[in-house]
C-alpha cells in the first residue's frame, strides 16, 4: 500500500506533518506494513506514551477498538491512509490521544456501546476525527464565533498571517487527499502558540475533561476558506456560497 504518497505534503494543512509523514511514506512504499513503519518511527524519534501498533487482526471479534487500546496498550492499524494518519497523530500528540482513548474506554465501560454514543463519546469522536487547533488574534475569533465569513476571510484577511493552524483530526487530514469546498473542521481554540508540539500536547490533554467535551467547545470552520489554503479563495466570490459559508442561526 502506498499510504501517504497521494498527499501533497507541501499543502498548508499537511505541511506541519511533512517531515515524519514523508519519512513514513517512504518506508511503506518500500514494503513495510503501516503498523511496522509507525513502530519504527516511534523508536527512532524516542516518543514515549505511544501505543504499540499492531495488525488489525489483533483486535478480537466483538472487542471495542477503544477498549482494546486502553487495556492492551496496542493500536490496531490497517494498511490504509486513514490508519496511517491516525498513527502519525499519535506520534505527535501521545498524551492528548491517550486521554481521548481513556475517555472513550471509560464511557464504554459505564454505558456500553449502545445505539448512540452519548455526548462525551460523540464529542471525543468528533474531535479525534475532525479536530483542528487554531491560535489567532481576537478579531478573527470574534468573527469566527459569529460566523461572519466575509469579515473573517476578506475584511480581516491580513490578520491570518498572525494565526497558527494545526489539524489534529486524522480523518480531516485524510480529506486533504481530495479536498472539497465544504470540508469543515471542528475548531478548538488554542491560547498559546503551537510551535512546541510537546507543550501543545500537554495543554490539550489537560483540556480534555468530560464536562468540557460534553459541552462541545468546538466551532465549525470551512478550512478551504483559510487564506492560502485554496487558490480559488483569492477571488472573494468564493465566500458567497451559502451552502458552505452558512450564517449563524438566529433563535426565534
Amino acid at each position: 500500500m502506498e499510504a501517504g504518497l497521494s498527499l501533497d505534503w507541501s499543502a498548508p494543512g499537511l505541511a506541519p506533518w511533512r517531515e515524519p509523514g514523508e519519512r513514513l511514506a517512504r518506508r511503506i512504499a518500500a514494503g513495510a506494513p503501516v503498523h511496522a513503519a509507525l513502530n519504527e518511527e516511534a523508536g527512532r524519534a524516542r516518543v514515549s506514551g505511544v501505543p504499540r501498533f499492531v495488525p488489525q487482526q489483533a483486535l478480537g471479534a466483538g472487542m471495542p477498538y477503544e477498549r482494546f487500546i486502553r487495556e492492551s496498550g496496542c493500536c490496531p492499524s490497517r494498511d490504509n491512509l486513514h490508519d496511517f494518519l491516525n498513527g502519525l497523530v499519535w506520534l505527535a500528540f501521545p498524551r492528548a490521544k491517550a486521554r481521548l482513548n481513556e475517555l472513550q474506554a471509560d464511557q464504554i465501560a459505564r454505558h456500553g456501546i449502545g445505539a448512540e454514543r452519548g455526548p462525551v463519546r460523540d464529542a471525543v469522536t468528533l474531535f479525534d476525527e475532525n479536530g483542528l487547533l487554531l491560535q489567532a488574534p481576537p478579531p478573527l475569533w470574534e468573527a469566527l464565533l459569529a460566523r461572519e465569513w466575509r469579515r473573517l476571510f476578506v475584511e480581516l484577511r491580513p490578520l491570518w498571517t498572525a494565526a497558527q493552524v494545526l489539524i489534529f483530526g486524522h480523518a480531516l487530514l485524510e480529506k486533504l487527499a481530495a479536498p472539497r469546498k465544504d470540508m469543515t473542521a471542528h475548531v478548538w481554540r488554542a491560547p498559546a502558540p503551537l510551535h512546541d508540539a510537546a507543550q501543545a500536547d500537554r495543554w490539550l490533554a489537560g483540556e480534555f475533561t468530560p464536562d468540557a467535551l460534553a459541552a462541545k467547545p468546538f466551532t465549525p470552520l470551512p478550512v478551504l476558506g483559510i487564506p492560502g489554503w485554496c487558490a480559488a479563495n483569492q477571488n472573494f466570490s468564493f465566500y458567497d456560497d451559502s451552502l458552505v459559508f452558512r450564517p449563524m442561526r438566529r433563535r426565534a
